[in-house]
């Protein structure tokens, strides 16, 4: 893999880290106007709506015509199109269902489960099933990255748990999140090098959208003043935690082994630490200073290339 790529890819995931750890202030300011369903879904239209002219630009430098639909037809209408951009549709179905489930499994589990920090530590657990994952469809995870992954969940531990760690039944909601944010970027590793990144990021937060407001609707009571009021969380979450940092994610995972992008993806916990601690004057706990520093080292560690063998005369 080339070196300058992976620094470039890694880049962009910590770059979408840092908002990600940074956008849970708005999150939970949000959910005092808005139940889950309807922040979700009015968020992710935001986070999709806003890549379109993103899109067009990037269609524009490639084939001189902005136009998204230039390959419409009436005589076949909207059967036609998605047929022609067969791939990129049924990738980004994939990838709003696992980014659905994802999404509404950590709200509710955060919302049932006693321990934030419990909750921060089971979800963050996809960067050990992405490795596993990958282990089952045939990919080869070298040792050095399971050395990695020991240094980044004990990190994790000591940043998110502070107190003894007890399973109850409502976790499983926790550890489902786990698995389909496992999902979610194993699949986006299979689609990215085939398809337009930033079209498949619209995409897959479009179906999000849609179903968080078929579930909005279904369970919930939405009102156009709430969502008003919950308005500047809802933007910051849609346009920089959906449509910047996620499409980061999209890109940046063309460069980038599934595993190594999970383990930057949990630096998120590391940045919400660290901005409580120059944002709010919060205290940093010895512990969590050991969380923070191996977590480090489990990301530095994975960073490191391959030793080449040498070739046998």
């Amino acid at each position: 893999m080339n070196m300058r790529k992976q620094i470039r890819g890694s880049i962009m995931l910590l770059i979408a880290a840092i908002i990600w750890g940074s956008a849970f202030v708005a999150q939970s300011e949000g959910m005092e106007y808005v139940e889950p369903f309807t922040f979700a879904s009015v968020r992710f239209f935001i986070g999709s709506f806003v890549l379109l002219p993103v899109i067009s630009f990037m269609k524009k430098k490639e084939t001189g015509n902005a136009n998204l639909f230039e390959d419409y037809d009436k005589g076949t209408g909207i059967k036609g199109f998605v047929l022609k951009h067969k791939l990129l549709v049924t990738g980004s179905i994939f990838c709003g269902l696992a980014l659905t489930f994802a999404t509404n499994f950590q709200q509710w589990g955060i919302k049932y489960v006693s321990s934030v920090g419990k909750a921060g530590f089971i979800t963050t657990l996809y960067i050990v099933l992405v490795p596993v994952f990958s282990l089952f469809i045939g990919k080869k995870v070298r040792p050095l990255i399971w050395v990695a992954l020991a240094f980044a969940v004990s990190g994790l531990y000591f940043l998110c748990v502070t107190s003894k760690l007890t399973f109850e039944i409502l976790d499983i909601l926790l550890i489902m999140c786990a698995v389909f944010f496992s999902l979610q970027i194993m699949i986006i590793d299979h689609y990215v090098d085939r398809v337009n990144p930033v079209a498949l990021s619209s995409l897959q937060f479009f179906i999000v959208g849609v179903i968080s407001a078929i579930c909005m609707f279904i369970f919930e009571k939405p009102s156009i003043s709430a969502i008003m009021s919950a308005m500047g969380p809802i933007l910051y979450a849609g346009v920089l935690s959906s449509g910047v940092a996620f499409t980061l994610q999209v890109i940046a995972q063309k460069d980038l082994d599934p595993t190594l992008a999970s383990m930057i993806m949990s630096l998120e916990s590391v940045v919400s630490v660290l901005s409580g601690f120059v944002l709010l004057n919060q205290k940093l706990s010895l512990r969590e200073v050991l969380g923070c520093v191996l977590m480090f080292i489990g990301v530095i560690l994975a960073q490191l290339p391959e030793k080449k063998q040498p070739k046998v005369q």
